[in-house]
Formats: C-alpha cells, sequence, structure tokens
C-alpha cells in the first residue's frame, strides 16, 4: 500500500509541476536546462569559469538530466530523477515495513511531498532530501556512509550542513562523520582546483551574505505588512541580478546587516546546547533529531533569504525523529505537513497576489512564517530538555 502511494504522490507532484503555466517547475525548465545546456556546449561552466549560486556538486543532477534532455523532456526528466532518488531512500526508510515508526515517518514523507507540491520536486533542494534522509538513518551503524551522503548533499546545496553538524555533535564516532565529510571536501575542493576553478569553488558563500530581506523569510513578514499598510518606504523590489524579489523598509538596511550575525550566533548557540547535552551524556535517539531540526530551522528562521523550497528541508529530521520517537514527533510532523501546505498556496497559486499586496495573501505568509517560528521554538525546547546521564557540575564554595 505504501508503495502504491508513493508512486501517485510522485506522479502528481509532477503534474503540479506543470499546471499553473509551470510556475512551480520554472527554475529547472528555464535556469536548470540554461546553465546544462551551458555547459554541455562548452559555452561555460558555472562555477569553473565563473561565479554561481550553487556548490560545485550542483551540476552533477543538473547534467545529468542535460545528457538524457535529447531523449526525455528536461523537465519532465528532472521530475523521473527526484522520484528514482526518493525510492531510493524511501526504500532503505521502509525496510521490510515491520517498524511502526519507519511506516509512519514514510506516510509522513509523502504527506509532504503532496503538500509542498511543485516546487518541492522541482529544485535542487528536491535532490538532497534522499541522502540526506538516508545519511541520517545511517550515521549510527554506518557512520562512514552516512556522513559522506550527508557531505555530498552539502556540496550540492548546503542546508545539509546542518546535519552533519548535529551528527558531529550526537554521534559518539565522530571520527568518522569527520573524517568522512572531510575526505568527501577534500575530492570536490581538488576536483574544482584542478579544472581551474579555485577562485570561484566559495563564490555561493558571498552571493548569499550579499542578499537583501526577501520576501518569505520570516523576518521580512514585519515589512510586508508595513508595506500592505503603506508605510512611506516599505515596498516590495525585484532584484534583478539575483531573479527575486525583495523587501525594503524604514531601518531595513540595518536588519539586513545584522541578520548574518543573529544567523551566525543563533546556529552557534543552538550547537554549544547541544554539545553541552552530548557531553552529558544524551543519547543519539535523543538529542540528534532535535538538534538537527533545531539547527536545520535555524537556517530558515534566522535567515534573511528565504524561498518555498526551503522548506524541503523540515523533511528530514522529522523523518527521522518519527523513526526514532514517533509517539514525541507526531505532532511537529503534523504541524511540518501544515507549514508545507501553506506553502504551496503561496508559491505558485497566491504568488502574484502576495507581490501585488493582498492583504489576505500576504497574511497567509505571516501565518506559515509564524508557525515556523512556533516550531523552531518546539525543537530548540526539546534540545534544552533532552535527558542526560551526568549531572551538571557544581561550582564548590567555602
Amino acid at each position: 500500500m505504501v508503495w502504491v502511494a508513493f508512486v501517485l504522490v510522485h506522479v502528481v507532484a509532477i503534474w503540479l509541476g506543470f499546471v499553473d503555466d509551470g510556475g512551480a517547475s520554472w527554475d529547472v525548465g528555464q535556469l536548470y536546462r540554461w546553465w546544462a545546456g551551458l555547459t554541455l556546449t562548452g559555452e561555460a561552466f558555472p562555477g569553473i569559469t565563473e561565479d554561481w549560486i550553487y556548490p560545485p556538486l550542483a551540476h552533477l543532477p543538473i547534467l545529468l538530466v542535460g545528457v538524457f534532455s535529447p531523449l526525455v523532456d528536461y523537465t519532465l526528466g528532472w521530475g523521473l530523477l527526484v522520484t528514482a532518488l526518493d525510492a531510493a531512500a524511501f526504500a532503505l526508510l521502509v525496510g521490510r515495513g515491520r517498524s511502526r515508526g519507519r511506516i509512519l515517518a514514510a506516510w509522513f514523507w509523502l504527506a509532504a511531498i503532496l503538500a509542498l507540491g511543485g516546487v518541492g520536486m522541482f529544485r535542487l533542494d528536491a535532490v538532497t532530501v534522499p541522502p540526506a534522509i538516508a545519511g541520517s538513518l545511517w550515521l549510527v551503524g554506518r557512520p562512514w556512509v552516512g556522513s559522506a551522503l550527508l557531505a555530498v548533499a552539502t556540496w550540492i546545496k548546503v542546508w545539509p550542513a546542518a546535519l552533519l553538524a548535529a551528527a558531529v555533535i550526537a554521534v559518539r564516532r565522530r571520527l568518522a562523520i569527520v573524517g568522512a565529510a572531510v575526505a568527501v571536501s577534500a575530492i570536490v575542493v581538488v576536483a574544482v582546483v584542478v579544472a581551474g576553478g579555485g577562485a570561484h569553488l566559495l563564490a555561493f558563500v558571498g552571493d548569499q551574505t550579499s542578499r537583501g530581506l526577501q520576501i518569505e523569510a520570516p523576518v521580512s513578514s514585519v515589512y510586508m505588512l508595513l508595506a500592505v499598510a503603506g508605510v512611506p518606504g516599505a515596498a516590495v523590489v525585484y532584484d534583478e541580478d539575483l531573479i527575486t524579489f525583495q523587501v525594503t523598509g524604514p531601518g531595513a538596511d540595518a536588519v539586513i546587516a545584522a541578520m548574518t550575525p543573529v544567523l551566525i550566533v543563533g546556529m552557534l548557540a543552538i550547537a554549544v546546547t547541544g554539545a553541552v547535552k552530548a557531553w552529558r551524556g544524551a543519547s543519539f535517539v535523543a538529542l540528534f533529531p532535535p538538534l538537527a531540526a533545531s539547527l536545520v530551522l535555524g537556517f530558515v528562521v534566522l535567515n534573511k533569504v528565504g524561498s518555498p523550497q526551503y522548506m524541503t528541508w523540515l523533511i528530514a529530521p522529522v523523518v527521522v525523529g518519527l523513526v526514532l520517537d514517533r509517539r514525541r514527533w507526531w505532532r511537529p510532523a503534523v504541524l511540518a505537513v501544515v507549514i508545507l501546505a501553506l506553502t504551496q498556496l503561496i508559491f505558485p497559486f497566491w504568488y502574484d497576489a502576495i507581490l501585488v499586496l493582498h492583504p489576505a495573501a500576504v497574511w497567509l505568509l505571516v501565518v506559515r512564517n509564524v508557525l515556523l517560528v512556533a516550531l523552531f521554538a518546539w525543537v530548540v525546547v526539546r534540545v534544552a530538555r533532552v535527558r542526560v546521564r551526568r549531572p551538571a557540575p557544581r561550582l564548590v564554595t567555602e
């Protein structure tokens, strides 16, 4: 039954990428197809001959689909590639179907795919979810393999670095986790340098830090409401270089400058809290799921950049949480599905209304962001409440 649902859900998700004039699959049909063409024809190699917005291994799925594009439409080919990758990780997750936690996690994953729709299928983020799930599930039994998968996913899209950081903290065999990640990273760096792209290797990092307030980011909600209220200076603007919509308003420059430090400090605070818990004897089962979810959600909630495909990041840590502790994680799993469903309404269906500041559409975005913050708060509290085996050291006074 679960495999029948898998096929149906992926058929619907691919179909949703083509409705509404293909809004949800625009990036794949236009940008990814264009990048693949540039590389395959030798005109340019983004990330090697010029700066690029993605890490180097993002070329792997983009070029793979491009190779087969003469036989299969590029956009459809992308959907089939994501489906194949999902199937491999889904088989690992379900196993023999004897674990209630794994079956519940599988149903959650399918519900999440359906809730997010086409944008969850037709973005680079979709390619990173299967290795993120598989890597997380293998962290204890096969830490070298698990870490390597997470490292590969990180060099495709940065967000799985949050799962790697959580693994380094929560897994006892830290040498294996760090060793595999370093090995994969070294191979990528050497390959890029040998290809002549050393100067562009980390261009994607600078691209993110230089951005303004994107309209979907939680921090931008205040400015979106100010723009709806007609406050002077508050408005939605289009960045032609980044091909994205941003919001501006009173004090926006100060907020833009502050958000990167806020993100760094927030992520460090979560990591330190997790490290203290691990040092005091917290188990992997208790610590990894909320710590991974906190770091992943921190990337979203504390970020000035926001896009609908970022919501796919929620899937992996929640899947792991359900596998390890389904009784505690089913409620945040339901909340995550609601967040994903609201995101699909936001993009592509209500996006034009948001851009023209229709009050109902903007409030839908604000509600989604409030729920994101609520989920973030829940997982951070879970990290703080993880039980430990050793009491905190006491200060001895005389």
